[in-house]
């Protein structure tokens, strides 16, 4: 059974033929000329094949940037900590007074369209809790810590937890 590529105008064997017919005969140029028409592919793959050396970067110089004051005190520390509680908390509170107005929105509407607003919003509550105790549950499984009590009289009286300058090892190499 013929192949395919013997009928093709793709089929190389043609060309290999003819190439090798005219090699074949005696012309002084045909050595230079073989030559000539293999240069410019070895200069390409020689090109291609150089090996290329790259020295180490430098050691990137780090800068480090600093919001807060590295000299201040446990009560100033202290202090900004309660002072964004209290921002935190005025958010809390303002999202959800307008969470709340919403709701009274939507009821006034639904209301308007003749629905039960009262049990869509026992609906809502009661989902609204069970987020609340699924987000707490979730809190509670990511702060325990193996059955130790994580409060502050257990952790040594005030609060703080030893930190690398309080250590008494040495930080490793």
């Amino acid at each position: 059974m013929p192949s395919r590529l013997a009928n093709s105008r793709f089929n190389p064997a043609p060309g290999v033929a003819d190439f090798w017919n005219e090699f074949r005969k005696p012309n002084p140029l045909r050595i230079p000329f073989l030559l000539a028409s293999m240069a410019p592919f070895g200069l390409i793959f020689w090109w291609l094949s150089g090996e290329t050396l790259y020295k180490t970067p430098e050691r990137p110089s780090i800068t480090y940037i600093t919001t807060f004051d590295p000299n201040r005190s446990d009560e100033e520390i202290i202090a900004s900590n309660i002072a964004n509680q209290e921002v935190k908390d005025l958010r809390e509170a303002r999202q959800e007074a307008l969470a709340e107005r919403k709701r009274e929105l939507y009821k006034a509407l639904g209301a308007a369209a003749g629905m039960d607003v009262e049990e869509i919003d026992r609906r809502a509550r009661e989902e609204r809790a069970a987020e609340e105790a699924a987000r707490e549950a979730e809190l509670e499984a990511m702060f325990e810590r193996d059955g130790e009590d994580a409060s502050p009289d257990a952790a040594g009286g005030d609060g703080a937890q030893p930190g690398p300058q309080s250590s008494t090892e040495s930080p490793a190499p």
